[in-house]
């Protein structure tokens, strides 16, 4: 007899050793903790026809947006299509969505996570990689929505309640309803103080509003509830940096990057992201971090996975240029430019954000402002077309800026650092570009 989960969703299976390590591995999955592809994937070695362990393996392998893991999702994906026979309707429809992720059709298989919670709204699994992958290709909107769409079936009796107005928090935070999502964050921690997506949408709003005093606070007073165990305690660090930059606190900057973010640099990719872009934050700011460029940019050319999602590209080219390493940045750039006449969403997404960006970015190292200018001017209006959050892309806006500057553009220095200012006037980065500006 098939059993449900505990959302009530039917799966295949009856065995209940099978059921009961999902939902062990999906727990960890949904708060980023531990180790839950060991457990899923020691459930497949006890019942390799469990359809829902390889989708639930799937699932994982989607989120973590590398190449290097592509081997790993497609034999997932192969797995769960020969157990078609005996896959229910939401099984046989995760691994659809899983298949065209699988063959670079990256909005297709949103859109089929999508369908999926349509008809069981309770299905966490498409929730959090539909929301991921909303996160991958910079769908803002439906990082709100897809949320938002599935919540008037859920209370607060329900398992996983927590971690759903988690993600929400963080779509309204991307969406720029501030007072909403950190009120829903905080909501979100009350069922679970250790949801480190959570504490993260929270830091984002404080970020954007340029609060850096309680995001500082913020981040260190929950630090026992984000920074053990769990894949996004580098991202979290990432976080307290850059609320530590805007304060100009160069010197605790360079201790969070060598005692934090450099320490799993050889794990997720979403760590070497973070790495990329606080020693190009401060490669802009004049500031010489030694060997530490070298240092990544062998991790990053070690690692591969070219062509495979532009944002990871742009962020291994800052990396290489950061490092002085022309011949691998023209690399990286000829194998994007290969990936940007292919097929599938990361094409788009190459010719469209990540191409421009990563000319921009080389541009600017040889000191070629005015290229740099001119690439970025236009592209920071599409640049969420490539992914990543707000926070994240406004690492092209600061270069935009920081290259107006330096190429005497007074005029348009002085709009660019009005704008920002507009937006965040407490932040003492912004005040300072806002007088470098005043003063050319």
């Amino acid at each position: 007899m098939a059993l449900s989960d505990v959302r009530g969703n039917p799966v295949s299976t009856d065995d209940q050793a099978s059921l009961a390590a999902y939902e062990r591995a999906q727990s960890l999955f949904h708060g980023y903790y531990g180790d839950p592809l060991g457990i899923i994937d020691q459930a497949l070695a006890d019942d390799p026809v469990f359809v829902m362990g390889h989708v639930l393996r799937a699932g994982m392998m989607i989120t973590a947006s590398d190449k290097c893991v592509e081997p790993l999702l497609r034999d997932s994906v192969e797995a769960a299509e020969g157990l078609y026979d005996i896959a229910n309707d939401r099984e046989r429809r995760h691994t659809a969505a899983a298949r065209a992720w699988l063959n670079g059709e990256f909005s297709t298989a949103l859109r089929r996570y999508a369908d999926i919670l349509i008809d069981y709204p309770h299905d966490t699994l498409a929730l959090q990689v539909g929301h991921i992958g909303d996160f991958l290709l910079g769908r803002s909107s439906m990082l709100r929505d897809r949320v938002a769409g599935i919540l008037p079936a859920w209370d607060r009796s329900m398992p996983d309640y927590g971690y759903v107005l988690g993600m929400h928090a963080f779509g309204l935070e991307e969406t720029n309803l501030y007072a909403q999502a950190e009120a829903q964050g905080r909501r979100a921690l009350e069922f679970n103080a250790r949801d480190p997506w959570a504490v993260h949408a929270v830091a984002h709003v404080l970020e954007m509003q340029g609060r850096v005093d309680e995001g500082i606070a913020w981040l260190d007073g929950r630090r026992d509830d984000w920074s053990a165990d769990n894949m996004l305690s580098i991202h979290n660090w990432w976080h307290l940096a850059l609320f530590r930059l805007d304060r100009d606190e160069i010197d605790p900057v360079l201790a969070l990057y060598d005692e934090r973010l450099r320490e799993s640099s050889t794990g997720q990719v979403l760590d070497l992201i973070d790495a990329s872009a606080m020693l190009w934050r401060l490669l802009l700011r004049g500031v010489d971090v030694g060997p530490r460029w070298r240092q990544l940019a062998d991790v990053w050319r070690e690692r591969g996975g070219t062509g495979y999602y532009a944002f990871n590209d742009v962020h291994a080219l800052m990396a290489y240029l950061g490092a002085g390493d022309g011949a691998a940045a023209q690399e990286l750039i000829a194998a994007m430019e290969a990936a940007a006449e292919g097929g599938g969403t990361n094409a788009m997404m190459t010719r469209d954000v990540g191409l421009p960006a990563a000319r921009a970015l080389a541009a600017f190292v040889r000191e070629d402002y005015a290229l740099t200018v001119d690439l970025l001017r236009d592209l920071r209006l599409i640049a969420h077309r490539f992914g990543g959050s707000h926070a994240q892309r406004d690492v092209l806006a600061l270069t935009l800026v920081e290259a107006a500057l330096r190429d005497g553009a007074r005029s348009l220095a002085k709009a660019l650092t009005a704008e920002r200012m507009a937006l965040k006037p407490a932040s003492a980065g912004n005040r300072k570009l806002a007088s470098r500006a005043a003063a050319l």
